[in-house]
């Protein structure tokens, strides 16, 4: 087996553990298993080939987004835009 030694940054580590331990995983196998998805998207083609696979991919996207509903848009983009416009210099 290979052993390599990875410099990253703090604030990537940091982030990069918390997310390991909230998905129960060590540092390494999360590592590990981001390498494999993203070699996997890149390998992937672009089209769907079944339906079964269209159905996997919204079930992640599902798992990705979280539970509860999607905040109301126009509730969203009048919060964005205040947000904006308090940004603005005086």
């Amino acid at each position: 087996m290979a052993r390599i030694e990875l410099e990253i940054p703090d604030d990537d580590l940091e982030r990069f553990a918390a997310q390991a331990r909230r998905e129960g995983l060590t540092l390494i196998t999360w590592l590990r298993e981001a390498a494999e998805r993203k070699l996997e998207l890149r390998n992937a083609s672009d089209a769907f080939k079944s339906r079964e696979q269209v159905e996997e991919f919204f079930r992640e996207c599902d798992a990705r987004s979280g539970p509860g509903r999607e905040p109301d848009w126009e509730v969203q983009k009048k919060a964005m835009s205040d947000d904006l416009i308090e940004r603005l210099p005086s």
